[in-house]
């Protein structure tokens, strides 16, 4: 089951209290007080974890606890710190906080990198146990302090996957065969509108060592933006992707005209979000193997050329232009790794900024 949005409840451990205490032995009158602090009470994380893919195990286990703090003891005894509890979510989760009062929700953090984690839910500090309240006018105070509560929050999961090309389109537009026919996702393929009812990641293996992740995204509609159809769900998945393969059906058993298609699910992005479409583009035309009108073609051609977006003609099933689409794919992302590999790489200048950063 693919679940990309969840909510869930942590509580910090409270901090332990102090302890009220005094030294009592034999041949040490008025030992004075001795009363130790409570310990802290556990932290609350959220860690990404590569062997979660999904939200799923949050839907029957909504409720997270740190561990409490020890109270502190006699003799000066500090109480034990609770544990910090961690909490594993797949890559890519986005974690937004709702406001008790307001029930307004920011974002909190994005875990973008692998092992990266954040604190949700700051754990109480322990009580003051007597012994810190000893002055030269109160030789024994009976003043001790109580833990402090830990964070009480209600979080928003939600998931976006991380994926280096996102495959769009219409439903029935050929992503999942196509993502079926370049990888080892196998999705559910049928002949009929959203078979395709969760996004499926795949891995292309290309020579040279070479490999990248496709999203095959959900089939968008007209409206999508707005929740029509799967978009108010699937849309979101787009947003991490580093180029944008657009299927669009040229065979005649859509009914649609293909350019108009294109228009279309471009529009839903802009409006989703207007910054997907400066991103690396492709225009891909689908189940050219079906296609008995080749005027079809043609005019997603040239609707491709006046967007000045590079257009590739493919037959999923067969095979045909699929390598030549891989290529394509692959070089706007090997251009932006090789970039950041140099980023990397490049020694930062007595300022700790990047050589030629103008800041300085």
């Amino acid at each position: 089951m693919f679940v990309d949005e969840a909510e869930i409840h942590v509580k910090a451990g409270d901090g332990g209290r102090g302890c009220l205490s005094f030294r009592r032995e034999k041949f040490v009158p008025r030992g004075g007080p001795d009363g130790g602090d409570g310990g802290n009470g556990g932290s609350v994380y959220l860690v990404a974890d590569p062997h979660h893919n999904t939200l799923v195990h949050f839907r029957y286990n909504p409720e997270f606890a740190a561990q409490r703090g020890g109270h502190g003891e006699g003799s000066n005894r500090h109480g034990r710190n609770g544990r910090r509890l961690d909490i594993p979510v797949p890559v890519g989760t986005t974690i937004l906080v709702r406001d008790p009062e307001t029930g307004a929700v920011e974002e909190l953090a994005d875990l973008t990198t692998l092992g990266q984690e954040v604190q949700v839910a700051k754990g109480g500090r322990g009580g003051l146990g007597n012994a810190h309240f000893v002055t030269s006018t109160n030789r024994a105070p009976r003043k001790v302090q109580p833990g402090e509560t830990g964070d009480d929050r209600t979080l928003i999961l939600k998931l976006k996957l991380l994926a280096d090309v996102g495959l769009v389109g219409y439903p029935n537009a050929g992503k999942s065969t196509l993502i079926s026919r370049i990888s080892a996702a196998r999705p559910k393929i049928a002949n009929y509108p959203f078979t395709t009812l969760t996004p499926h990641l795949g891995v292309v293996t290309l020579s040279g060592d070479r490999s990248f992740v496709v999203a095959d995204v959900p089939g968008l509609i007209e409206g999508a933006h707005e929740g029509h159809g799967l978009g108010h769900q699937f849309l979101r998945h787009v947003e991490r992707t580093k180029v944008l393969a657009h299927l669009v059906d040229v065979s005649s058993e859509s009914g649609r005209d293909p350019a108009v298609d294109l228009d279309t699910i471009r529009r839903e992005l802009a409006l989703y979000d207007p910054s997907l479409l400066t991103r690396p583009q492709l225009i891909v035309a689908t189940k050219v193997d079906a296609v008995d009108d080749t005027t079809r073609i043609e005019a997603l051609k040239k609707r491709a050329r006046a967007l000045k977006i590079p257009f590739f003609a493919i037959s999923a099933v067969a095979g045909d232009g699929v390598p030549a689409l891989l290529e394509a794919l692959w070089q706007p992302i090997g251009e932006g790794r090789e970039a950041e590999r140099l980023a990397a790489l490049a020694p930062a200048d007595e300022d700790g900024l990047p050589p030629g950063d103008g800041s300085h």
